[in-house]
């Protein structure tokens, strides 16, 4: 997870507003209060309106308990004043801040400058004839790294061949890995364009034996490829969301376009001869031309799988829109959506109670135009990719036991977890739950996940928030859990995931830097 202050500080939707303003301990148990939730709301379909729902009993608040040896609650603890989270080392915050996907990113592009730096003094014989293959070459696992199906396969493989029978470490290297897959992805972007500006200045030194066109191509398609990248550094992607989807995907597209013509010219110029060859020998000879295939596949591959599908809209509150769609799927997965084909397309965790269900959902929360707009006008038809791309929760069958904290909508992400798999362990801290986010949401947690395998905290009726590392810390030994996820605002993560590392508990945070 990447940690940046000024946009994320202030990342609390609507539905998680003043999660992070009270800190208390856990009420101590009682009789639980039982209550009943409206069945206002309604989901919307080809402009009719069915009543859905029905009244659900729920407990007061339900405190962490050992599922197999039937053990009973903590005893209560007394409410306690407002404190400060614990101070948190700068070693700490380091480790937490150079995380795997740092790593991975420091590597590649470490490895590559060495290239550079190799091919510039004469030491690297196989840049000189080839420094457009080491171009494609990153560009293509750069572009292999955010590809869904070939992100399906690594979550399949490894969830099929490492699950629970594996030392610890090592699954949680596994986890680790695959979650922070995009430090790979923007160190070979970065570094494709690095060598990419090395062969157009070598074109220019050596301009005397190049065609003028190849020199045109090769500076257009820097410049398409640059501004792509620029547009998804995290500041841009989280702030000028809209921006960053039409330069990223818009002018890399152009810049696809660019690098095809500029591979073509390259490899059927002759600067021997300073000739054309057009007999097309040469060019399917190059790796550079496999490249662009390989990485114009990848491309394309994705956008076979978009569908505008049917899609019903319940509204339980101006807060939170919740789409409900056919088919059910397996957890840990995350859908895109959009009222386009092409444009703003908006990732979302996607609830379901398991493949054999008629339906899944998607939390979205208002936090935009694009969100606000499903509340104000709900669609009866969406774009989607049908292509479901993993989540870090979809590891989760790696573990034995485990416990899904969330605050807020990112009960999205984490809900079918506990839904699906009876060994893991939902912790939810949310404002008015049950008014925010209706009674579908409320159905689903209480007729799948059982008492002893929940912590329902409602900032609201609680005056604010638990004290959550402590609640963490109880139920991770209560539980047997060996793995803690997180999904909450940035500022929420940022202290989880500080007491999980203080803790020694291990824990995977939300990431923005994807």
């Amino acid at each position: 997870m990447s940690h940046m202050s000024d946009p994320r500080a202030d990342a609390h939707d609507d539905a998680e507003k003043g999660l992070s303003e009270v800190v208390l301990a856990p009420l101590p148990l009682g009789p639980p209060a039982l209550t009943h939730v409206a069945s206002s709301s309604s989901f919307i379909k080809s402009g009719a309106t069915t009543a859905v729902g029905t009244p659900i009993e729920k407990s007061h608040v339900d405190l962490p308990k050992l599922v197999d040896e039937g053990a009973t609650a903590p005893k209560a603890s007394p409410p306690a004043k407002k404190s400060s989270p614990p101070a948190v080392s700068r070693w700490i915050r380091f480790r937490i801040w150079f995380n795997m996907y740092r790593k991975f990113f420091t590597f590649v592009l470490t490895f590559n400058m060495i290239g550079v730096i190799l091919a510039a003094t004469g030491n690297f014989n196989y840049a000189v004839g080839h420094i457009g293959a080491l171009v494609l070459g990153n560009l293509l696992f750069a572009i292999l790294m955010r590809n869904e199906l070939f992100g399906r396969f690594l979550y399949l493989v490894i969830n099929t061949l490492f699950a629970k029978w594996t030392p610890l470490w090592f699954r949680l290297g596994c986890t680790s890995v695959l979650q922070h897959l995009g430090g790979i992805h923007s160190g070979c972007a970065t570094s494709g364009v690095i060598w990419l500006i090395y062969k157009v200045v070598d074109i220019f030194v050596n301009h005397d034996v190049n065609h003028d066109a190849v020199l045109v191509m090769g500076v257009l398609t820097n410049i398409a490829v640059i501004v792509s990248i620029i547009s998804a550094f995290p500041w841009v992607r989280n702030t000028h969301h809209n921006a960053f989807e039409r330069y990223h995907r818009f002018v890399g597209w152009i810049g696809l376009a660019f690098t095809w013509v500029f591979v073509v010219l390259g490899d059927t110029y002759n600067p021997d001869t300073r000739e054309w060859d057009p007999s097309g020998g040469r060019l399917l000879s190059s790796q550079e031309f496999w490249f662009v295939i390989g990485m114009t596949i990848f491309i394309l591959l994705p956008w076979l799988f978009v569908r505008e599908v049917a899609v019903e809209v319940e509204i339980p509150s101006p807060k939170v829109a919740i789409l409900r769609f056919e088919r059910g799927m397996q957890q840990g997965l995350l859908a895109r959506i959009s009222r386009s084909s092409i444009m703003e397309y908006h990732a979302f965790g996607i609830i379901s109670e398991g493949t054999h269900a008629k339906h899944h959902y998607l939390i979205c929360g208002v936090q935009g135009d694009f969100t606000r707009g499903l509340v104000n006008n709900p669609p009866t038809r969406i774009w989607t990719r049908e292509l479901k791309f993993a989540g870090v929760s979809n590891t989760s069958t790696l573990y034995k036991r485990g416990i899904r904290i969330c605050t807020g909508t990112g009960l999205g992400a984490a809900l079918s977890t506990c839904i699906q798999s009876p060994n893991w362990f939902l912790i939810w801290i949310g404002s008015d739950q049950e008014k925010t986010f209706g009674p579908t949401i409320s159905n689903l947690i209480y007729s799948n996940i059982e008492p002893e395998r929940r912590i329902l905290w409602d900032s609201k009726k609680e005056g604010g928030r638990p004290d959550t590392m402590k609640l963490v810390r109880e139920t991770y030994e209560k539980f047997n859990a060996e793995v803690v996820f997180i999904t909450s605002n940035w500022q929420g993560n940022k202290e989880i995931m500080e007491g999980c590392k203080v803790a020694k508990i291990p824990a995977f945070g939300t990431l923005w830097d994807f």
